[in-house]
């Protein structure tokens, strides 16, 4: 008989083998996506015969490589990744603070909450337009972030803090546990998949919300700029160039987000030596 301590044995390698197989086939299937989304695209502008309602894919990917071949693209990408980071930074911070304080005190969020629900209820558009007559145009799309991402983190760090089970917490307040340490080695571990996930939504959502911002507010060196003045220009492929490439690097920081998140999970998960 093998000895039950033994994790050499094949069990640990099938498990590999099932993950690599399972890794292959999601991306073979997603492949198979984006190669019949290209096919539909194609036909669909094949059949309205019009670059500038649809331009065909390979018009666009001219219009990429061009772009991405000058300086003025990577101004604009170096601009805007600066207004999202700054606007998710930020979110990070005021939201988790928040969110620990409503979680420990319920006035607190019973003060916070009719903020909450009018930032959850205002248009992103009317809020654009609202930060555009108080703020410079490079700051409108960092606030308009700020407010949309700052409820989501808030609310997942509240409801992580407040996911610790109860009784642990009345253990530790019956062997008089001082409350930093209660926060600190209870409350806060078990907030950590919570903020985890709403920070990956935050990071997604200010991506979108800064290109909108500057759509409107036109700051210099910014991705919604360069998209509005191709508009302007009925440019349509290029148009499209600039989204790809918002859409790119939405997708590449939230991927590049949760690699991050899992490998702060797997260590925290890890006992200590």
């Amino acid at each position: 008989m093998r000895p039950s301590g033994d994790l050499s044995g094949p069990a640990p390698e099938k498990g590999r083998r099932q993950r690599r197989n399972s890794l292959a086939r999601k991306l073979c299937f997603g492949l198979l996506g984006i190669c019949a989304a290209l096919l539909l695209w194609r036909l669909a502008a094949i059949a309205i015969g019009s670059s500038l309602i649809l331009p065909p894919p390979g018009e666009v990917a001219a219009s990429f490589a061009r772009l991405f071949s000058g300086n003025d693209f990577w101004a604009a990408v170096l601009g805007s990744l600066q207004r999202v980071v700054t606007a998710f930074l930020l979110s990070l911070l005021a939201g988790s603070l928040s969110g620990t304080l409503a979680a420990l005190s319920q006035n607190f969020k019973s003060l916070l909450a009719p903020l909450l629900t009018t930032i959850r209820a205002t248009p992103v558009l009317a809020l654009i337009l609202i930060a555009m007559f108080w703020l410079p145009s490079s700051g409108v799309p960092v606030f308009s972030a700020f407010l949309m991402a700052y409820p989501l983190i808030h609310s997942s760090v509240c409801a992580g803090v407040e996911s610790v089970d109860p009784e642990l917490v009345q253990m530790a307040t019956v062997f008089k546990v001082p409350s930093k340490m209660i926060l600190l080695k209870l409350r806060l571990p078990s907030a950590s998949p919570y903020f985890l996930a709403g920070a990956k939504s935050a990071l997604g959502l200010s991506w979108k919300v800064v290109v909108a911002g500057e759509l409107l507010s036109q700051p210099r060196f910014a991705l919604g700029t360069e998209m509005q003045d191709a508009r302007l220009s009925l440019d349509t492929a290029s148009v499209l160039a600039w989204a790809a490439a918002t859409i790119f690097l939405c997708g590449i920081s939230e991927f590049l987000l949760g690699i991050a998140a899992r490998r702060l999970e797997r260590a925290r998960m890890e006992p200590s030596s």
